[in-house]
């Protein structure tokens, strides 16, 4: 709990590092990424890939998009993405429950096919989410290819979602990863806010955060709109960073309001914090 929340009428930090979906803002962009992941898991489209910079909201229409999906769907989702072909596969059956005996890939693949062949007939949807995908590996794209061959006559067995940083668009270029290129039916580009939707962002998580009957339509007045959209350029997690560093700095000033005086003083802590980190790195490098 931030030492703030009090004293600015909180129940709960609204500015969060972390991806939360009970905070996801419904902007234009964010919508329509979270719109195509709900049609192509819902008719089975197979392969959907979401990239964007990092700090975007990737995550956090993955988490909503998860909490949207129906009772009649399993998932499994990957962070680790520095894996071998077969340690996808691995940690695939172990995220989906999946009892299994330990043999080589092929052996692992025959018993996750038989098992994606009985939840069909259960009318089950599985749903592999891997994030951070721009650091899978050509072998592990291409492995990740394969599962999309597990198919009946009319659809696909497993919907695979990749969602990473513009560097996974990239990698998908490579001519070695044309039949995976081939297979994406939707690619969402996931742009930056503008500066109508960056304040509209601020707005949103205030009212989510604040206790009821308070009005915080005042507490970031236009001129520190106007920082913030600056300093982040649209993208919430350094939103969020840096609303929540000002929110911080007004408290211990006792000020009610961020103005942007508060905010160019924590754009310079948080500058300050950056150079003293590269250079720890630096120096232990």
């Amino acid at each position: 709990m931030s030492v703030y929340n009090q004293f600015y009428g909180f129940r709960e930090n609204p500015f969060n590092q972390t991806p939360d979906s009970s905070f996801f803002f419904p902007s234009e962009k964010h919508k329509s990424a979270l719109d195509a992941l709900l049609y192509a898991v819902r008719e089975r489209k197979g392969f959907v890939v979401v990239t964007g910079e990092i700090g975007s909201g990737k995550t956090t229409v993955a988490r909503t998009l998860l909490k949207k999906l129906g009772d009649n769907t399993r998932t499994a989702v990957i962070t680790n993405t520095f894996l071998t072909p077969k340690g996808i596969i691995t940690l695939l059956l172990e995220d989906l429950g999946v009892a299994y005996k330990q043999g080589s890939k092929e052996r692992l693949l025959l018993q996750l096919n038989e098992y994606l062949i009985t939840q069909a007939r259960m009318d089950q949807d599985i749903v592999l989410l891997i994030d951070e995908a721009q650091n899978l590996n050509p072998q592990c794209l291409e492995e990740i290819r394969m599962l999309s061959n597990l198919e009946t006559e009319k659809e696909k067995l497993i919907q695979i979602i990749l969602i990473g940083q513009p560097e996974l668009r990239r990698k998908l270029e490579m001519p070695a990863l044309e039949q995976l290129r081939q297979r994406v039916t939707i690619h969402y580009h996931l742009e930056s806010l503008n500066k109508k939707e960056a304040k509209q962002y601020i707005m949103h998580r205030l009212n989510l955060a604040k206790n009821n009957g308070r009005d915080l339509s005042s507490l970031f007045d236009t001129d520190t709109i106007e920082v913030i959209y600056r300093y982040s350029q649209g993208l919430p997690r350094l939103i969020n960073k840096l609303c929540d560093h000002a929110l911080l700095t007004g408290f211990i000033a006792e000020s009610k309001v961020i103005t942007q005086e508060i905010t160019k003083e924590a754009i310079h802590e948080l500058r300050f914090r950056e150079e003293k980190n590269y250079e720890q790195v630096y120096q232990s490098a």
